[in-house]
């Protein structure tokens, strides 16, 4: 078995020889110029300053380019990522814009709402003093009967006939009176009837209970139906039991030459009533005779 040479010539590829003959040609040139610039350098500055001066005119025009290219490679990459990141940012910026119109529809309905409550705040001012102030401890609301029972009766004032409300709005009137508890008879009971008036005009009307938590606004007048939804009824102070001015119900809709409307006062939501005398007493008994006649 014959050993391997140890010879590195390149064979007998004339290629190989060439380009390996050229690799050396450039090597050796390139030596012999920078050893020539050096020497210019220190011989004539001033040439070399020339020759370097050339040499940036060469180079510069190549060197713009290249930066050119750079620059413009890199701002195609900026904008294709921009483009993408655009796409992701309007999506962001259409959830914020829901957002902010859902929050300006409720910050508007919470301003009406606001604005209706402080209505409803002038409405309940100057109340009458209360008889007595009594937990609800029972009402109720699955049958087409309405009471509800108070923990108050005769030992504190409370009578039959006597109005019930809350700060909401009316709820009743006390129809029997024990010494410690009595029962209150609701509005939205059947056999209730309150005289009322609307809030907007003033133009008189009677609210019936239906015995299914709401009452029947019935207009005193001809022509039409007056009422609009979200119209408030106070008692008028017509018959001498409710005093005047005592927030009733809200008109819900309309049903032909009525509306329906709900109470504002929701005993199976409160937890205290209170007793007002009555708007119109009865009437003081006769007088006695003086003696020795009849």
């Amino acid at each position: 078995m014959k050993a391997p040479t140890r010879n590195r010539r390149p064979g007998f590829s004339r290629r190989a020889q060439y380009g390996l003959f050229a690799s050396y040609v450039v090597a050796v040139t390139g030596i012999l110029v920078g050893l020539g610039l050096i020497v210019i350098a220190r011989v004539d500055p001033q040439g070399f300053g020339m020759v370097w001066g050339a040499a940036l005119d060469v180079t510069t025009p190549i060197s713009s380019l290249e930066r050119g290219l750079v620059r413009g490679v890199g701002d195609a990459v900026d904008g294709t990522t921009n483009y993408i990141a655009a796409g992701s940012k309007n999506a962001a910026m259409a959830r914020e814009l829901d957002a902010d119109r859902r929050a300006l529809v409720a910050a508007r309905i919470l301003s009406l709402e606001n604005a209706r409550l402080r209505r409803m705040l002038k409405l309940v001012d100057n109340r009458p003093a209360a008889v007595a102030v009594a937990r609800i401890v029972g009402s109720t609301g699955v049958s087409s009967r309405r009471y509800a029972t108070l923990n108050a009766g005769s030992n504190e004032g409370v009578r039959p006939g006597q109005p019930v409300r809350s700060a909401e709005g009316l709820i009743g009137h006390v129809v029997e009176a024990g010494m410690t508890a009595s029962r209150v008879l609701l509005i939205t009971d059947n056999a209730s009837v309150v005289p009322v008036r609307m809030a907007r005009g003033g133009m008189p009307a009677l609210a019936a209970g239906r015995g299914d938590g709401s009452v029947e606004i019935r207009p005193l007048g001809a022509g039409g139906n007056p009422f609009d939804r979200g119209d408030i009824v106070l008692t008028s102070g017509t018959g001498g039991l409710y005093p005047p001015d005592v927030p009733v119900a809200v008109v819900v809709r309309k049903e032909g030459d009525v509306a329906v409307a709900w109470p504002l006062a929701n005993p199976a939501q409160l937890d205290y009533a209170m007793v007002e005398p009555a708007f119109a007493g009865l009437p003081p008994p006769p007088a006695a005779p003086p003696p020795g006649k009849r």
